[in-house]
């Protein structure tokens, strides 16, 4: 089987089938990662240039460690170590690196819809590892991995999706994955941090009532404020928001049944949530990392055609 499209640009251009796929080949990556040896052949001999023009550590280091699990040659790239800081345009860049005859580009950029632009300039495969406020597919993925790993399945699952819900493109990439495979979602955060047009748009709940929240899903995927990209004071202070938005042990243990706690990274400890409740065994927030590898590895080698 091979996916639908020859980029991974966002969720959106996905279908359901694409989605089972990624989440299929991920399960046999995630046995390889098991083993003594957890190196495959399977792309040996591809060149694949990780472009990164904004800061990242976890999904970075994922992708490389997915690209040399797999024996592929690999490129680091920093957009602040590199000519691009010199004014280099990116599609420039991109045109240098291509010349090296690179087969694939992973890319992240502040400004949405970067990753596209590019995919209609250039004949490598291109993954968006975050474009801006847009999407952030890979994470959607393994999210959804990690969701069908602790409650058996997507379909008819309840999702909270909680907190900085206007400037997330994790979230963004989650609503279309989870509606996609038949989840049911509702999204939670002050009114300020939730566009007006979620639910229309989106084919969400709404919901500002956290306990409320927590009380109707199986799982609560916990966003942190991103106050890099607020150019305007969205809700008062961070301590009246963990008053009312943070996730702590009292909390939980109120709660009628017992959910799962997720949380794509960084974590704004005391503030989205508790350290009890971070380190607690809820928390499958150290298997997303791991299953992150996994499932870029399933990305890397269904785009690649060597299947």
């Amino acid at each position: 089987m091979q996916l639908s499209t020859r980029h991974l640009l966002g969720i959106k251009d996905l279908t359901q089938e694409d989605i089972s796929l990624i989440l299929s080949t991920a399960e046999q990556f995630k046995e390889v990662l098991q083993r003594p040896v957890k190196k495959v052949p399977s792309l040996r001999d591809v060149t694949i240039v990780n472009l990164f023009y904004e800061n990242s550590t976890r999904t970075r280091f994922s992708f490389e460690l997915a690209e040399k699990r797999l024996s592929a040659d690999t490129i680091n790239f920093a957009a602040s170590t590199s000519s691009a800081a010199k004014g280099e345009t990116l599609l420039d860049t991109v045109r240098n690196i291509l010349s090296m005859k690179v087969d694939m580009v992973v890319m992240r950029h502040s400004a949405s819809g970067a990753p596209h632009f590019l995919s209609q300039h250039v004949p490598a495969a291109i993954i968006n590892a975050g474009d801006g406020i847009n999407e952030h597919p890979t994470q959607a993925l393994l999210d959804a991995f990690s969701i069908k790993e602790s409650t058996g399945g997507l379909e008819g699952k309840k999702i909270a999706i909680i907190g900085d819900i206007m400037h997330s493109r994790v979230a963004q990439s989650n609503v279309y994955l989870l509606n996609k495979m038949g989840a049911k979602v509702t999204v939670c955060g002050p009114p300020t941090l939730i566009p007006k047009y979620a639910a229309e748009a989106w084919g969400v709940e709404v919901n500002y009532n956290l306990k409320e929240t927590l009380e109707w899903c199986d799982v609560a995927n916990v966003l942190r404020i991103q106050l890099e990209r607020q150019n305007q004071p969205l809700f008062s202070s961070l301590r009246e928001y963990r008053i009312s938005y943070g996730i702590n042990r009292q909390l939980l243990d109120s709660l009628q049944k017992e959910i799962v706690i997720m949380h794509p990274g960084p974590i704004n400890r005391g503030v989205e949530l508790d350290s009890d409740v971070a380190d607690s065994k809820q928390a499958i927030i150290l298997q997303q990392v791991e299953n992150g590898v996994a499932v870029r590895m399933a990305v890397l080698y269904l785009l690649s055609g060597r299947n």
